[in-house]
């Protein structure tokens, strides 16, 4: 059997998974981690994206979204806690685009710079979703 470490997927309304994986990749901040058991120790932010776990025994990596948060890693456990975090079977791609195209048009239309900035934001968790349904839809592991 492969090395393991314990991984913890949790969003302030529910833990998203809890069990044990032989690589975790997060979408970090300046860039994505692969993360193996026995790592050194890590904190840092997370953006959104997918994070990938493969799991024992298992030959597709399981997708979970998350819009960002904060990634700890220890020896023997990591932690994931994200701001939101959603199953990749569970992501909705209509609402998705919808949520892409509304931040599209609030960014042309612009009243201030906050409004560009908020815009700014739900655009990219947007298209992070969109990249997540894309990448389960397909199958692609990487």
């Amino acid at each position: 059997m492969a090395m393991t470490v314990q991984v913890d997927v949790v969003s302030a309304e529910e833990s998203i998974f809890s069990g044990l994986a032989e690589v975790i990749i997060v979408p970090g901040v300046a860039g994505e981690l692969g993360i193996y058991p026995r790592h050194s120790p890590l904190l840092t932010r997370i953006k959104p994206g997918s994070v990938r776990l493969k799991l024992p025994d298992q030959s597709e990596d399981t997708l979970i979204y998350v819009s960002g948060g904060m990634l700890e890693v220890q020896p023997f456990a990591v932690t994931i806690l994200a701001d939101t975090a959603i199953r990749g079977a569970d992501l909705d791609e209509a609402r998705a685009l919808e949520a892409k195209r509304e931040a599209e048009e609030a960014m042309k239309n612009r009243t201030s710079d906050i409004d560009y900035a908020g815009a700014q934001a739900e655009l990219a968790e947007a298209i992070a979703q969109l990249a997540a349904i894309h990448r389960l839809r397909h199958k692609n592991p990487h």
